[in-house]
This record gives C-alpha cells, structure tokens and sequence, in this order.
C-alpha cells in the first residue's frame, strides 16, 4: 500500500560534532541507514531532531541535505512547527524551497492558545505552501491537546491530510479516523501496535532511527492479520523501546543508540539536553545486544 507520507516513518535525529554543528558526514550515513533498514518518510527537524535549538537556515538546508540524499527514495517531511505562526510560515515555505515532500506541524506550544487559536495556526501554515500537511498533536509538549472537534474541522483543509498522534488517547483517534480521511500515525513507540491494529496508516518512531526494520515487520505483519506475530515482533522490541524513550530522553538515547551502533560519529546534543548518564547507557547497550541477538 503506498500513502502519501509513507507508513513507515521515522522522526530522524540532527547528527552534530562535538562542537555542536552539524555534522554532515553523520547526516549522510544516517540517510543511507534508515533508507536501508525500510525507512520510507524521513521527519526532518522534528523535536527528536532537536527543532527548538536549529535555526531557520540550518532548518532548511537539513531538508535540502537529506532530499538530496534520500532521491526520492523516501517521502521527506520538514517539521516546520514553533509557537509564532508568522516564523512557522516562514519555515514552511523555506523548508517547500528546499524539496520537502511534507510538512510536520506542531500544535503550538507554551502560549496555551484557545482551539479556535490552534486551527487558524495551521490554517495559516497549510496556506503558505503547497505542500500536504500532517498535524503532530502532542499535549504532553505542547500544553495542549488538538481538541477532536477541532481536528474534524483541519480535515476539511485540502491540503490538511494527516496526524502524528502523541497524544495517545486511542478513543479520540479512532473517532477522528471514523469521521475523517486523515491518515493516521503513532508517534508514541510503546503504542504501535494498539494504534495499526485500530487502523492508523502507519508510525512515526524514534526508535525507529535504529530499528526501521523490525517496525517494518511490525506494520507488515498487521496487515497481513497475523496479530500473533505481531505482538512477538511489540514484546522484542520492549527493551529497547524502553531504554530509549523511559530514560533521560528520545533524542538523547536515539543518538547515543547511532553511536553505539557506529552509524554516526557522535552523539552530541544540544544544551539544554544532556548527554546520558552511564546508568542510561547501560539499559540502552543492553538492550541493543538483545535486538542484535
């Protein structure tokens, strides 16, 4: 089956040098990866990309830099998303300038706009551009949650045509994918499963920056309604999907996981994240040797 935005995504991290630019070698090498390992929607500049600490310039030439890579192979989506519609706008356009295939749209966050707020932001956004747009509603970062009603209104926008639901209330999913033709996809890793067995089109994982692969399984073998194998491929996946999104944090441990695994140089992050402590490392490197194995 082939969807707009792919089925399976990966929110991609930002490779950096130790000295907190980014690194292209590294940016490279994790395009060639995720392409090989089933990959086929790269996010870029998304929050496991580290969005809040890249400028707009380095925004838009990572979307350049990995159109470039990808060839077409993979759909690319540009997370175009702040908390000020003008500068999201911006983005969108830049990110459209750059070969972007899509746009990742954020709810706004920290200012805590009304639902009436929320839909005029990516109104806005999916005005400024061409592109087709897949809202991320994520309450946990975002303050707030995308209100049901309000997504059923944001699928009537033709551009509008996807959501990235973080917010893990499978009810409210399953209503919004009765009521509308949004393509939905989990963006919480510990509820793949649930989330294609309840009909979302596909993930967005970060795990998935290091094991595409075994969600590829994953999503092949709910399909095929083999659900027992299914849960297998869920449950062999748990430790990792644990160590890296129940400790210090996603972007964290998903880059410290491209290190260990040498398929970047570095697992630099930008302040205010921190490397992980050695107690984190140590669950991740057990748990990469148990998917290994």
């Amino acid at each position: 089956m082939t969807l707009l935005f792919g089925s399976n995504l990966v929110a991609m991290v930002t490779p950096m040098r130790p000295d907190g630019a980014i690194c292209e070698s590294g940016l490279a090498d994790l395009v060639d990866h995720l392409l090989t390992t089933g990959c086929d929607g790269i996010v870029v500049g998304g929050t496991t990309g580290e969005s809040p600490t890249l400028t707009e310039t380095e925004s838009a030439w990572l979307v350049g830099a990995v159109s470039a890579r990808a060839a077409g192979r993979a759909r690319v989506i540009a997370g175009v998303g702040t908390y000020d519609t003008a500068a999201s706008v911006r983005r969108a356009r830049a990110a459209a300038a750059a070969g972007a295939d899509a746009l990742l749209l954020v709810c706004p966050y920290y200012s805590r706009p009304t639902q009436a707020g929320v839909e005029a932001h990516c109104v806005a956004v999916a005005d400024a551009t061409e592109l087709p747009v897949m809202l991320y509603d994520v309450p946990a970062r975002a303050g707030i949650a995308m209100e049901t009603d309000t997504l059923i209104s944001l699928a009537g926008h033709p551009r509008i045509r996807a959501v990235k639901d973080a917010k893990g209330d499978l009810p409210s999913a399953m209503a919004v994918m009765a009521r509308t033709p949004l393509a939905y996809y989990c963006g919480i890793d510990e509820l793949n499963l649930p989330y294609l067995a309840c009909g979302a089109a596909g993930l967005l994982s970060v795990v998935g920056n290091v094991a595409a692969d075994r969600n590829a399984d994953l999503i092949r073998a709910v399909r095929g309604g083999d659900l027992a194998s299914a849960r297998a491929i869920q449950r062999s996946l748990d430790p990792l999907v644990g160590a890296v999104m129940g400790t210090s944090q996603g972007a964290v441990l998903a880059k410290a996981a491209l290190a260990e695994r040498g398929i970047i140089p570095h697992a630099t992050v930008r302040s205010p994240l921190l490397p992980a402590p050695a107690s984190d490392l140590a669950r991740l490197k057990e748990a990469l040797a148990v998917e290994v194995g």
